[in-house]
């Protein structure tokens, strides 16, 4: 058999594979189109194996290596993206990308003070939960270690 054939095969998986990771934007296809690349890798690791009648047959050692990588790889890959799906609701690459944008900038901004309505929402500082008062109700709360404002405000 010639080299060109399985060659060229692993040349048009590769090329599929790479479209499938470029242009498309729910992970489990990019997973897949990876999945793809590395196919068409062990094939050529193979075909150059029996092409170059090597005796340790190393490239065929290779190729077992390569598929338990993979293997490892698509298990930690859907795990990521289904706890992905579950918190965020979709599996869209896109999607997950402008949300991690907007959540860093939210966490870089500075609270506008006690009162204000900085990253901890409603006068809250990071630390602070709601309905943290005495009652029960929600005194506003501060990022000063748990104190409440109306001590801060008798001192």
């Amino acid at each position: 058999m010639h080299l060109a054939y399985p060659a060229v095969l692993a040349a048009l998986l590769f090329c599929t594979g790479l479209y499938g990771v470029l242009a498309r934007r729910n992970a489990i296809l990019v997973l897949m189109s990876v999945e793809l690349m590395l196919n068409a890798v062990n094939l050529n690791l193979v075909a150059f194996d029996v092409w170059l009648r090597d005796a340790l047959h190393a490239g065929q050692a290779l190729t077992l290596f390569t598929i338990a990588i993979a293997a490892a790889e698509i298990g930690i890959g859907l795990a990521i993206v289904l706890l992905v799906y579950r918190n965020r609701g979709s599996s869209d690459i896109d999607r997950l990308r402008d949300l991690a944008e907007g959540d860093a900038q939210d966490a870089a901004a500075p609270p506008d003070g006690p009162g204000g309505t900085g990253p901890g929402g409603a006068g809250r500082g990071p630390g602070t939960p709601p309905g943290d008062g005495p009652d029960g109700t929600d005194n506003g709360g501060t990022d000063n270690g748990g104190t409440d404002n109306k001590a801060e405000a008798a001192a």
